[in-house]
């Protein structure tokens, strides 16, 4: 678990690409102390298992179903990314319970500045959209933020300076694309809910061939 509360960027040094998987080796400096092998860690909100380690630099893999559901598959060497470690959980927690399962893929509808804010309107998915609520929590590439607004296609964050300067969200425009993870509660209150015929249920997808194209399948 996370709390959504990036502790610095890092940067993608090697990126090996093989038929099995991706091994991303990030360029790393806070998180490095008392990170070890098997830890889990977040990447632009994917949750990713250490696989190995230096004084300066960490290795994770991501395997094909990661990099076509996340923005993963994108990166490239240079490419900044949001790292945090798993939380403790006899510290704060200055954001949310953030799992690192991402839920889908949003992109960058407008962007403005409000005063010191910078304000992105993020398109997303309709899954993800009905669990968002104005004043509620979302995660966005691993970073813990609070809703704005909530339209039929879109919800808006509010960005103050210093998330802006030491996440990848200062450096994001128009049309980028972002990891999103909805609130956890909002998932288990709607599970409940279906359960008890309040709701609803999720329909099941539909396996088609887009749906094959977006996990690699095909």
């Amino acid at each position: 678990m996370f709390s959504g509360s990036i502790e610095e960027m890092g940067a993608i040094s090697i990126l090996n690409k093989g038929l099995a998987g991706t091994r991303l080796t990030i360029i790393a400096s806070t998180i490095m102390g008392d990170l070890t092998i098997g830890a889990s860690v977040s990447v632009n909100g994917a949750c990713l298992t250490v696989a190995a380690r230096t004084d300066h630099d960490l290795s994770v893999d991501v395997s094909p179903e990661t990099l076509h559901v996340t923005t993963l598959g994108s990166l490239a060497s240079g490419s900044p990314v949001n790292l945090e470690r798993a939380m403790k959980l006899n510290e704060r927690i200055g954001g949310h319970m953030v799992s690192g399962h991402v839920d889908g893929i949003g992109a960058i509808r407008s962007r403005h500045q409000d005063g010191n804010a910078l304000i992105l309107e993020v398109e997303a998915p309709k899954d993800i959209l009905r669990l968002c609520v104005a004043k509620g929590s979302v995660t966005v590439d691993g970073i813990s933020l609070t809703i704005n607004d909530v339209t039929e296609r879109s919800f808006a964050v509010s960005i103050i300076p210093h998330t802006a300067k030491i996440t990848t969200l200062g450096l994001k425009q128009v049309g980028d694309q972002l990891n999103l993870e909805s609130d956890l509660i909002g998932k288990y209150v709607e599970r409940l809910l279906q359960e008890r015929g309040i709701l609803p249920p999720k329909p099941a997808p539909v396996i088609d061939k887009d749906y094959l194209k977006r996990r690699g399948l095909i």
